[in-house]
């Protein structure tokens, strides 16, 4: 899977084009050549689709705020299957009261013994693309989290299950006020990873009967996480995807070896353009595909 940015007007190198995957026929009038398919040798790596970010701060704010029929139209070509980008997974960020790149997002838990569901966008973004797609799949990931989850230690692992627990509670919290099911789960954005947390976060899923919700990790590179699954039976069995950003045109020898699907979680294009929209296809089809070996 390749997920890109929904970014809205801001920093244009990491502006993902979503219209450039609509379909663009090139070259219509050459001469057709038939061309045998063989199976035979055995199938390649699946391909899991191609999904939108909004997360890293407020990079998908201003568009809850757009007039109609503007706004309708835009997560019609972003979210209706068979038409636009019909983008098959959508991650958005799980709000951790701080700022995570372009703004900060506003999380479920201020304090401990704080729940409110109804602060920030993203839940509305979600809905609306379940509207138009039933079937997208929903991932969540933290760019930062409450200093409170870390017991005004700075880190999020020092008390795993504490974490894991405010993790469930975004989920259970999806389900319970928008009737949302979500498939995938992240761990740190761009930071560290803990197996020792990863292992705990899939046990405190499954006991708030959330099995069907997969880690993805580690949102960073191959290279780390990718060594410790193949040493740790149970860090390998809690995870389900290694996901890398910006993987460009290296995969990694040990990712292979794991046997689990890899993500491009994060990727982008060059320009919010025509000349975008063939670096974009590239970098999905030729470079993820078949030299990076992704998906």
């Amino acid at each position: 899977a390749v997920t890109c940015r929904l970014q809205m007007g801001m920093d244009k190198r990491r502006i993902a084009s979503f219209l450039l995957l609509s379909a663009w026929a090139i070259g219509v009038d050459h001469v057709r050549a038939d061309y045998m398919l063989d199976d035979s040798v055995g199938l390649g790596r699946r391909f899991d689709g191609i999904g939108g970010l909004s997360g890293g701060g407020a990079t998908s704010r201003l568009l809850v705020s757009y007039s109609e029929p503007h706004r309708s139209n835009i997560l019609d070509y972003l979210f209706t299957p068979k038409f636009g980008a019909s983008l098959h997974i959508l991650k958005v960020e799980i709000g951790g009261d701080a700022q995570s790149t372009d703004g900060t997002e506003s999380s479920h838990m201020h304090t401990a013994d704080d729940e409110n569901y109804q602060r920030g966008y993203e839940w509305w973004l979600m809905v609306e693309a379940k509207k138009r797609n039933p079937d997208i799949k929903l991932y969540g990931l933290s760019w930062a989290y409450p200093a409170w989850v870390g017991n005004g230690t700075g880190s999020p692992y020092k008390h795993p299950e504490l974490t894991a627990n405010y993790i469930c509670k975004w989920i259970q919290g999806a389900k319970d006020h928008y009737n949302l099911t979500i498939d995938y789960v992240g761990i740190w954005n761009e930071r560290n990873y803990d197996s020792n947390y990863i292992k705990v976060l899939r046990k405190t899923l499954d006991s708030n009967s959330f099995q069907q919700t997969q880690i993805v990790a580690a949102d960073e590179g191959f290279g780390g996480i990718s060594s410790n699954i193949l040493s740790d039976k149970d860090l390998a069995n809690a995870v389900s995807v290694i996901g890398a950003h910006y993987p460009g045109t290296k995969s990694d020898s040990n990712a292979m070896k794991t046997g689990k699907p890899l993500w491009a979680s994060e990727d982008y294009s060059t320009f919010n353009d025509e000349v975008g929209t063939g670096c974009w296809a590239r970098v999905i089809y030729n470079t993820n595909d078949n030299v990076s070996k992704l998906f």
